[in-house]
């Protein structure tokens, strides 16, 4: 068995990335995040709005730094979080720039995802994407951006202006395509242009755990312990593989365009009973990314098995079509938690503009509640 530092170092090894799904000051500042990269092979991070509200809250160094913004004329609420959260990107993607450049630009990215108010508008989420870009400055940061029906057209725009994109909030096999065919046509555009196409990178974040808390509400026992969201996972694996190694992309990445790889999001077990590692172990798939929260890749390192897992999964399949055939409509389920996906990030974004702006307002800092 292998040794606590270098079971996650082992993923890394047989090509599955894991990249941290946290982002703080506190991370930063502390060394933890370095030691996770250094110790543990991590080799990106990922955030949205509901990592930074907790992070905002239980940190009091960015009511230090708010300190220091407002005194120097900064008061509007949305532009302190940008120059809050852009520092911590910044900062991660500098940490991570040596796994940018050993890799090629396969790993060593930082993502930061647009906030979820321009989530159903494409151009305004393409404006945001182009400033975030232009403030961090950074080849290894990627903007999340949600696969709405916005979301899917900022994709494209964005993957031909040369943008890194990680799509964010897929839960079911045709949205993903829809999000794996609008990178492809972004790529396009750039290959007619004449623009390079080999460093622009994407990923498109499937979330699991939630697929099967959300089926075991609907079918109860019958639901398993992970099967339908590991079957509905692995379909959506072979279909990528599948999308872009027509002959289409094939053409493309004979310039050096590379495929838009499938990472697993939600990776901490929501129903009772499973392990606590299972997702991790059980989408361990060739060339793929793995998402893990802290308490998960401290988990894994202690006790998960780093092998390959069965890209075939049989034995998911035939419970993705049990389960469909016991009335779980894959297709409704991936409407309820895209749209539940957007409200946790709109409450998370909501508190941390109340708690910026409260900070504005406070005695002291030169303006009345």
């Amino acid at each position: 068995m292998a040794a606590p530092d270098s079971r996650v170092r082992a993923l890394d090894e047989k090509g599955v990335s894991v990249w941290l799904d946290d982002l703080s000051r506190a991370l930063l500042e502390s060394g933890t995040l370095e030691r996770y990269v250094t110790a543990h092979a991590v080799s990106g991070v990922t955030s949205n709005p509901a990592i930074f509200a907790a992070a905002l809250r239980a940190d009091d160094r960015y009511r230090d730094r708010l300190e220091e913004l407002v005194r120097a004329g900064l008061r509007d609420p949305h532009a302190l979080f940008f120059a809050l959260a852009l520092a911590d990107v910044h900062d991660a993607a500098q940490l991570l720039r040596d796994a940018y450049e050993r890799t090629g630009g396969r790993d060593g990215y930082v993502s930061f995802e647009c906030t979820p108010d321009v989530a159903h508008d494409a151009m305004a989420t393409v404006r945001q994407a182009q400033h975030v870009w232009e403030r961090v400055a950074a080849p290894n940061l990627m903007i999340k951006v949600p696969a709405t029906d916005a979301g899917i057209e900022a994709i494209e725009e964005l993957t031909a202006e040369g943008l890194n994109v990680n799509v964010t909030l897929l839960f079911a096999a045709a949205r993903h395509e829809q999000a794996a065919r609008a990178y492809q046509r972004g790529i396009e555009r750039r290959a007619r242009a004449g623009e390079p196409v080999e460093r622009v990178r994407s990923v498109a974040s499937v979330f699991v755990s939630r697929v099967d808390a959300l089926a075991a509400q609907r079918l109860g026992e019958k639901a398993g312990h992970g099967s339908i969201a590991v079957a509905n996972a692995r379909a959506i694996y072979r279909r990528a593989v599948a999308i872009f190694a027509e002959p289409a992309f094939a053409e493309l990445a004979a310039r050096g365009a590379s495929w838009q790889r499938p990472l697993w999001a939600s990776t901490a077990p929501k129903t009772p009973g499973m392990r606590d590692v299972a997702y991790v172990e059980a989408l361990a798939l060739p060339d793929t990314i793995i998402t893990v929260p802290e308490k998960t890749l401290l988990a894994f390192a202690d006790h998960g098995v780093p092998r390959l897992a069965d890209g075939d999964g049989e034995e998911h399949s035939a419970a993705l079509v049990d389960a469909v055939g016991a009335a779980v409509d894959l297709a409704a389920i991936d409407a309820e938690l895209e749209a539940a996906g957007l409200l946790a990030f709109e409450a998370a974004y909501a508190d941390v503009i109340a708690y910026i702006t409260g900070y504005v307002l406070s005695p002291g800092n030169g303006e009345t509640p």
